[in-house]
């Protein structure tokens, strides 16, 4: 897996969020640039609509519970209305670039996870939107805590149909 580089990550925190919480309504939009392949890590009570661009490729992750356990729940958009590309390329991409996604986020958000180590064991599901049964699923991605060493990733992902 490719490492990126902590200076090509920019984070913002949007109110009521701050770098050490809340954890309730917690939420992590990422965006990219193309040309300069900077990502943008907007950590709000809401996601950041306003950097969402037509390609929609972004990643959405929030806090939510499964029980009484925290896990990570995100979701990117594989096709649909407005989007624009063949699903099958954008799955594809979505899985290979998944890992750096998530430890774009995992770094942007160091500050949290510092103050609230216990929560690096918390468990990420991402859900592939797609009208295309063979794309619409469920993956894996193992704990944020797996993308916090850039050179340590050990998570497999795992899929089940949603």
């Amino acid at each position: 897996m490719k490492h990126r580089q902590s200076n090509q990550i920019f984070t913002e925190f949007r109110y009521p969020m701050t770098a050490s919480g809340p954890l309730a309504r917690r939420k992590y939009t990422l965006t990219h640039s193309d040309e300069t392949g900077d990502l943008f890590v907007t950590i709000a009570a809401q996601y950041a609509e306003d950097k969402i661009t037509p390609m929609r490729d972004e990643v959405r992750l929030e806090w939510t519970y499964l029980g009484a356990h925290p896990i990570l729940f995100g979701e990117v958009a594989i096709d649909g209305e407005g989007i624009s590309g063949d699903a099958q390329i954008r799955n594809t991409i979505f899985k290979r670039e998944m890992p750096i996604a998530l430890q774009s986020i995992r770094y942007g958000d160091r500050t949290f996870f510092e103050t609230n180590p216990h929560l690096d064991q918390t468990p990420i599901l991402i859900y592939f939107n797609s009208s295309n049964p063979n794309y619409n699923k469920l993956y894996s991605f193992g704990t944020i805590g797996d993308y916090s060493n850039p050179n340590s990733r050990k998570a497999k992902i795992k899929s089940s149909h949603h």
